[in-house]
């Protein structure tokens, strides 16, 4: 309860005697979507997957990672994945994804903040990843040092809709919050 109130009993006066929070608490939301091909692992989250089928990216093609890294950065207002960490750059071909979200991590923390909560949403027609829930959420609980119980991963089909209901690919929506961790 401490933690919470301390959260969110921050505020500062501001122009004609209103009261504002002050900035120690923000939001981000990140996306990422991948094809599926042969010849490639599947991992999401940091977690292989038993499955034929791989993502196909610049990087091992983590989309899960990946928007979970877009959404810290946009969350403490850093350029994107993509600025960052470019897939023109052979030093991030096949690239483990926990490595960009630990220097992701380092770059929040450089602004101030720390990572607070993650919800995401996995988006795939298979494989089915409700067993894969725990362990995804347990490996992003271990990347950015949260608690597991501070993670929330769901996994849902698009009904046989579009390319990711055709099982062509999969994809993550992420939204995480921050809160300021400097003491200030």
């Amino acid at each position: 309860m401490y933690r919470l109130a301390r959260r969110f009993a921050r505020a500062e006066a501001t122009r004609n005697g209103r009261f504002i929070v002050a900035a120690s608490f923000r939001v981000g939301i990140g996306y990422d979507i991948h094809r599926l091909a042969e010849d490639r692992r599947l991992i999401l989250g940091g977690v292989t997957i038993d499955y034929p089928l791989g993502l196909v990216g610049h990087s091992d093609g983590d989309v899960v990672l990946h928007a979970v890294t877009d959404a810290l950065l946009g969350a403490a207002g850093l350029p994107d994945i993509g600025d960052l960490f470019p897939d023109t750059d052979q030093a991030y071909k096949d690239i483990d994804s926990s490595k960009l979200l630990a220097d992701a991590i380092a770059k929040v923390a450089e602004a101030g903040f720390a990572p607070n909560n993650i919800d995401l949403v996995v988006h795939a027609e298979k494989p089915k990843l409700s067993e894969h829930k725990q362990a995804i959420a347990a490996s992003l609980a271990a990347l950015t040092g949260l608690n597991i119980s501070e993670v929330s991963v769901k996994a849902k089909t698009n009904e046989g809709l579009g390319p990711l209901g055709h099982a062509d690919g999969i994809a993550c929506t992420a939204s995480v919050s921050i809160i300021r961790s400097n003491g200030d």
